[in-house]
């Protein structure tokens, strides 16, 4: 083979293989981690994926239903997803690697995209189950959320402030909020705890099918729980059937993250379209209300990714 030949050959192989790159590069794939369908998160992953569709018009977008904040961190991680749902806890716990809170060792490749809107520690019960306060909770059968979500770590957190373990309920269920709430309805629950927005699906329908109280969780309750992620908060009132005055609660702030894989460039059309974009969150979710761009980048439990790190910079919310 003559040199010229070969020098052509050569030529052609390393322009079809940076072509090759660039194709791959341009068939990206944004796979948003949620939770469970009656929740909060998935119509709002919905909505979003939505967004950065048509912001990222190479990507292919899809949304994928988790057991919520434990799972989508660690599926990150992992490199299974691009961008998750995550209470600020749960986010904290995985940064230091709490194999309580279901973190096998510290997940550093998390990068922190925005906080979004406050959780409600949301306590509600069966008007006939006799429960009226924390102390009522005592030898009833309670749903926490599905194992190691967001909503279990926060009704350990929550139980142990109010001097309860699970020990002390006749029955203790792991499931998700449209499970729990079918349970109730049926009689076999008497009450569920759901870390949610305010006006969670699951709960509206529970108030419409029976009478509800919304148990509330005293403000020296919050304080002994003693963790900076859980502020005092009030479910306000009629945001359910039935439940006709304000109820004080917990609140803990929710945020997207992703990992530091995904790239700037990406993480910054995501950041901006969503932003955006803040009126088909609401119509998504009632909750997308309290998404405040001045608050997104504040005091992150995680570092910022460089990519959202930019659009705050020239959006002037961070120096």
């Amino acid at each position: 083979m003559s040199k010229l030949l070969h020098t052509l050959l050569l030529s052609t192989t390393l322009a079809l293989g940076t072509l090759g790159t660039t194709a791959a590069r341009g068939a990206e794939f944004i796979n948003v981690l949620t939770g469970g369908t009656s929740g909060v998160y998935y119509p709002m992953g919905v909505a979003l994926s939505q967004i950065y569709g048509k912001a990222l018009p190479n990507a292919k977008a899809s949304v994928q239903a988790t057991k919520a904040s434990a799972e989508n961190l660690n599926l990150l991680q992992a490199g299974r997803g691009e961008i998750g749902f995550t209470l600020g806890d749960a986010l904290s716990d995985a940064w230091k690697g709490d194999e309580e809170a279901g973190f096998k060792m510290p997940l550093k490749k998390l990068r922190t995209v925005a906080g979004i809107y406050p959780n409600y520690i949301q306590i509600v019960a069966s008007a006939d189950s006799g429960i009226r306060t924390l102390a009522d909770l005592k030898g009833k059968r309670i749903s926490v959320g599905a194992p190691k979500s967001g909503t279990e770590l926060n009704a350990r957190a929550v139980l142990k402030a109010a001097g309860l373990t699970y020990k002390d309920f006749a029955k203790v269920e792991y499931l998700p909020f449209g499970e729990s709430v079918e349970l109730m309805k049926n009689r076999q629950l008497d009450v569920t705890l759901q870390s949610a927005g305010l006006g969670v699906s699951a709960l509206r329908d529970l108030a419409t099918a029976q009478k509800i109280v919304v148990v509330p969780v005293p403000a020296e309750v919050v304080a002994k729980i003693g963790d900076a992620a859980y502020q005092p908060g009030v479910v306000p009132a009629k945001t359910y059937e039935g439940q006709n005055a304000d109820v004080t609660t917990v609140k803990i702030q929710n945020f997207l993250v992703t990992h530091e894989g995904v790239p700037a460039d990406t993480v910054y059309a995501m950041t901006k379209s969503m932003f955006d974009n803040l009126d088909q969150l609401t119509a998504a979710h009632a909750a997308a209300k309290a998404i405040s761009k001045a608050d997104a980048a504040k005091n992150p439990p995680v570092p910022l990714h460089p990519g959202a790190e930019r659009y705050y910079r020239e959006a002037g919310l961070l120096k």
